[in-house]
């Protein structure tokens, strides 16, 4: 069976995803259970949001191969997660190559089925963040959304130039590799050199 570029790089992301909702559960100290149901929640949560706004056949029940894909990678995860130096670090890093290529695919999609291009943006931030915030959630951490790090706004920027490329007759998998590479580029300055997005100045009591 031959897989089109779209079906591959959405794999990838899942595998990606998985993998982070794994590490999640082993800075919890999950058992082998909860390395799977917190990498399958990680890595459909998004997807499955996206595609019930949208009013789609939901994408990993139609294609069972995503599950399967996701509970694979949080047992991979279970086996060698204590040859990991830094699970927190690796899980970092994994959580934006997923953020990036997620935001990118999702609002590809929403663009296939005739969105606008607000709500195709729209469900490129859905489609990466809401995962990660299932995942933070029920790991009881705050999601990394709600932080000032710079995290939606990287998968904004992501779904943004898909959709300003999309119209201009470039070639779909360049686009999304496009705003695959922009999403992650801006997630990865904002870890290496500790970008955040500004707060209200806390002012001390009276």
């Amino acid at each position: 069976m031959t897989i089109d570029f779209l079906t591959a790089a959405d794999y990838a992301g899942v595998v990606v995803f998985a993998a982070s909702g794994a590490l999640a559960a082993a800075r919890n100290s999950m058992d082998i259970f909860g390395f799977c149901v917190i990498a399958l929640i990680t890595a459909v949560g998004g997807g499955t949001l996206r595609d019930l706004v949208l009013g789609e056949p939901v994408f990993w029940i139609e294609r069972n191969s995503y599950v399967l894909l996701a509970l694979s990678s949080a047992v991979v995860v279970f086996f060698a997660e204590s040859a990991i130096s830094s699970r927190l670090r690796l899980l970092t890093w994994l959580d934006a190559v997923g953020l990036a290529l997620f935001a990118s695919l999702g609002a590809s999609k929403a663009i296939g089925l005739g969105a606008t291009p607000l709500i195709a943006v729209m469900m490129g931030i859905v489609s990466a963040v809401f995962g990660g915030i299932i995942r933070d959630v029920v790991c009881n951490e705050i999601p990394l959304i709600l932080k000032q790090e710079v995290y939606a706004s990287a998968a904004f920027g992501a779904a943004a130039i898909v959709v300003a490329l999309n119209g201009i007759g470039i070639d779909p998998m360049l686009v999304i590799a496009i705003g695959t590479a922009l999403g992650f580029a801006i997630r990865a300055c904002a870890i290496v050199f500790g970008w955040s997005l500004p707060s209200p100045e806390r002012r001390p009591p009276h």
